[in-house]
């Protein structure tokens, strides 16, 4: 199945199968009761999700919706968890898939957790850079989505934003002299 940016895969609190993300960039959010959202997550390819529904089934927690185009595999809830009871080994693939995700959470967690706004934001982009490259961050999240995903506020995306696209005060004697 193809899933072009925008589209969305599956709503939060909807029942369905999984899915293999074989290639592109889904957006997890969380819709509260309010109808606020807030991002929650970025699936990148080769995973299977919802995450939490690979031992046994559950409702969707939250809305896929793709980033760019998606190649996804629709993996069916009857075949997927009678191949788990017939193949037990199929469970440590799971593991090594949960414990990839997990590493990237911790990445996350230390993105968070750097002292400068501008070094956050610069370890996201380098993240992001490597799955969307020639496209920008900004070009598949909205600063919005950037602040939540990083712990800052939309304001502040903007400012760091326009910082890293000012010409330098070298860059502005550079062309001055020229």
């Amino acid at each position: 199945m193809i899933l072009h940016k925008g589209e969305t895969l599956f709503r939060q609190g909807e029942s369905g199968p999984l899915y293999r993300l074989k290639s592109g960039l889904l957006k997890i959010i969380r819709v509260h009761e309010d109808g606020s959202q807030i991002l929650v997550n970025v699936i990148v390819p080769d995973e299977i999700i919802p995450h939490h529904s690979l031992i046994s089934p559950n409702p969707y927690y939250g809305t896929a919706i793709a980033l760019v185009s998606c190649e996804i595999e629709v993996l069916s809830q009857k075949e997927w968890y009678q191949s788990l009871e017939q193949d037990p080994t199929q469970c440590r693939a799971i593991a090594l898939q949960l414990q990839d995700k997990l590493r990237m959470m911790q990445q996350r967690i230390d993105q968070l957790t750097e002292v400068s706004p501008a070094e956050k934001l610069r370890k996201l982009q380098n993240w992001f850079h490597s799955y969307i490259a020639p496209a920008t961050l900004t070009d598949v999240l909205t600063q919005e989505e950037i602040g939540q995903f990083i712990g800052l506020r939309r304001e502040t995306i903007n400012r760091l934003l326009r910082a890293s696209n000012a010409p330098s005060a070298r860059d502005d004697a550079d062309n001055a002299s020229r």
